[in-house]
This record gives structure tokens, C-alpha cells and sequence, in this order.
């Protein structure tokens, strides 16, 4: 059931990685318990505004301009006022790891890294940790100053690092998909140069033979006639065999767009692509053209810095997703953006084109039934 390959889809895209860091923050309030005053109180409420700010930091992107800096402020009291250093090592790795995702990701970065490393330094002075020869290279000093202070640093590199491996990966699975398509396009060629020509010759010299053996209709012209059909249908296999090599795939379709994305500053993701290459032609070329137009639109009026293209195989039929970060209410008005023939094109096959906003951005659903592909 495609109900199924939703849940699938919400584990696929949850950011593990920055939700690992959180099964330390309860070792970091146990000074605080049992409380034994307001003041316990107050740390311990304001550790649990701590995550909830973290987790809204990962779930709801358009809202970061908020929530990062207001993740940096509680560490930064808990840091300059609780005398506690070990709180802000987590925005250290979940920040860094969420904006390298993306170009404009990466140019709020600096900003990040000028506030962290501030914070860090002034926690450093409070506690007399910048004094000179204060710090000994043989005591845990040392670590507990250096390895707060390179964190964000590792995160984003790593995170880049990450990244960038995925993308050339998908890069060489499309490019994969659309060498094959040209494989299929030389075959095209050769059967419409050899057995096209070769079943019109048959037509032609059949219609010739009937007419010439018209005096012996009983014994010849009945067979001549199931030949003649019968090459005309073979005839007409043959193009619609053509016709459907040369169909757009949706590899094709992605190869295109990430250019565009990428000039636009956009990052392009996918989930299962892999197996989208494998999908019957027919699903991919009517999907193909609508995926392009959606992803145009996302480039054009989203102003989103990722986009998301997931696809998947349910009992039911095949469903593609486009999801962006972007603002998303005038890409959600009903007409526009070409958004009426998007919905057009996939009725007229029997699919569903739908459009709405989420906690994310904007999410296109495109959904076409078992039957199309039979």
C-alpha cells in the first residue's frame, strides 16, 4: 500500500544524525536533580526548552532564522551562567551538519561560527582557561578547551563531505540510467532502418501479389490478405516500440534539472531513484514532463534552498514526491504556475496531482495507478 511507503518515506527523511546527540543531554542535567531549589528548577525547565527548540531545529527548516539563535542563547546561559561547557558542544554538531546541506545553508554558516566560537571564548575567559600556562598539555584540560572549539569545524566538513558524496553517487546513477537510455536509442534507430523498411516492402510487394493472382482469389488471396495484415501490425509495433524508446525518462529529467537547481543555488536529494529506473516507460514519460515543471516551478517562486525528489513503488501504483524548503503561498495558489496543467495531465491518465504546504515547505504528490503500466 502506498499508505505503507509513506511511513517509509517519513523514517527515510528523519535526520538521524542530529537526533543521536540528544541521549547526552540527560547526563548534563543530572546536577541538577534531585532539585533541591528554584534555581534547580529553572535549569531543568530550561533544558527541556532546550530540546524542544533542538528537535524544532530539525523538524520545521523555514523557522531556523529563529530557532538556531535561540538554541545558541539557551546554551549561552547555560554556559556563562550555569558554568556549564558541556551544552553547547550540541548545537556544535547539529547546526554545522544541517547548513552544509545547502548554499544559502552554508552562507549563514560563517554567522553561526562567529556566535559559537564567541560563546566558547568568553566561557574560556570566565573560567580562566585563556590565562597563559594555565593549560597543560598533560591534564584533560587541554582536551576539554580544544575539542569544544573545533567541533562545529568537524560537523561542517564532515557534513560537506557527506553531501557531496551522495550527489556525485546520484550524479553517476543517472548518468548510468541515461547511457543505457542512449543503448536504447541506437536500438530504435536500427529497428526502424531495417525492420520498418523491411515490413513496408512486405506490404507493398503483398498488395502487388494479390492483385496480380486476383484470378485465383479462392486459393491465394485470403492468405495474401492475413500477410498483409499481419505485416501492417508488425509495422505498427515496430513504431510504437520507437515511439516508446524515445519517451523521457525520469533519469533524464533529473540529469537536466540538477543543472538548474545547482545555478539556482538549489540542492537537489533524491530517495529512491534507484529504483525508479526501473519503472515501466510508460509510468516514467507521463511522470517525467510534470516532475520537470514542478521542479521549474521550485527554481522560479519557491525560494527554497532544497529540494527533495522521492519515488515510490506501492501495491497500489507509483508515486513521486517534490519537496522544498521554500515559502511556498504563492507556489500553493490554486491555477498558478502551470500548476492546472501539472493536475491536468496527470487526470487524463488516471493519476493524482496534489499540492500542499507542510512544517517543511511545499510538497508536490503525483500518484499514477497499477493500470497504467499494464
Amino acid at each position: 500500500m502506498l499508505q505503507n511507503s509513506k511511513w517509509r518515506q517519513r523514517f527515510s527523511t528523519i535526520e538521524w544524525v542530529s537526533y543521536i546527540w540528544l541521549i547526552y543531554v540527560p547526563f548534563n542535567l543530572l546536577t541538577y536533580l534531585p532539585a533541591k531549589n528554584w534555581d534547580d528548577y529553572f535549569w531543568m525547565a530550561l533544558g527541556a526548552a532546550f530540546v524542544a527548540i533542538y528537535i524544532a531545529v530539525v523538524e520545521f527548516p523555514r523557522y531556523r532564522v529563529l530557532t538556531i539563535p535561540a538554541e545558541l542563547l539557551i546554551c549561552a546561559v547555560f554556559s556563562l551562567v550555569a558554568i556549564n561547557n558541556y551544552m553547547i558542544i550540541f548545537p556544535a554538531w547539529q547546526v554545522p551538519f544541517i547548513l552544509a546541506q545547502t548554499v544559502r545553508g552554508r552562507r549563514q554558516a560563517r554567522w553561526f561560527f562567529l556566535v559559537y566560537e564567541s560563546i566558547v571564548v568568553a566561557s574560556f575567559i570566565r573560567d580562566g582557561l585563556a590565562t597563559p600556562g594555565y593549560l597543560d598539555w598533560h591534564s584533560g584540560d587541554i582536551v576539554g578547551a580544544f575539542f569544544p572549539l573545533v567541533s562545529p569545524w568537524l560537523a561542517y566538513f564532515f557534513a560537506r563531505e557527506v553531501f557531496a558524496g551522495r550527489k556525485v553517487r546520484q550524479a553517476n546513477r543517472r548518468l548510468e540510467a541515461v547511457v543505457q537510455r542512449d543503448e536504447r536509442e541506437r536500438i530504435a534507430r536500427d529497428l526502424h532502418d531495417t525492420l520498418g523498411q523491411s515490413f513496408s516492402m512486405i506490404t507493398v510487394k503483398t498488395e502487388l501479389a494479390r492483385k496480380l493472382l486476383s484470378k485465383y482469389p479462392e486459393q491465394v488471396a485470403a492468405e495474401l490478405t492475413d500477410i498483409e495484415a499481419t505485416s501492417r501490425d508488425n509495422l505498427q509495433l515496430v513504431r510504437t516500440i520507437v515511439n516508446d524508446l524515445h519517451q523521457q525518462s525520469l533519469s533524464e529529467v533529473l540529469v537536466t534539472q540538477s543543472q538548474t537547481l545547482d545555478a539556482a543555488g538549489v540542492s537537489l536529494m533524491t530517495f529512491g531513484e534507484s529504483l525508479s529506473v526501473q519503472w515501466p516507460t510508460v509510468v516514467q514519460s507521463e511522470l517525467a514532463p510534470v516532475v520537470q515543471e514542478a521542479l521549474t516551478n521550485v527554481v522560479r517562486h519557491a525560494r527554497a534552498c532544497k529540494v527533495t525528489v522521492g519515488f515510490i513503488r506501492g501495491r497500489d501504483g507509483y508515486e513521486v514526491t517534490i519537496q522544498d524548503d521554500g515559502e511556498g503561498h504563492e507556489f500553493h495558489r490554486p491555477g498558478s504556475n502551470g500548476l492546472a496543467g501539472m493536475h491536468d495531465r496527470m487526470v487524463a491518465v488516471g493519476g493524482s496531482f496534489d499540492i500542499r504546504t507542510n512544517r517543511v515547505g511545499t510538497i508536490v504528490t503525483l500518484r499514477l495507478p497499477q493500470g497504467v503500466s499494464e
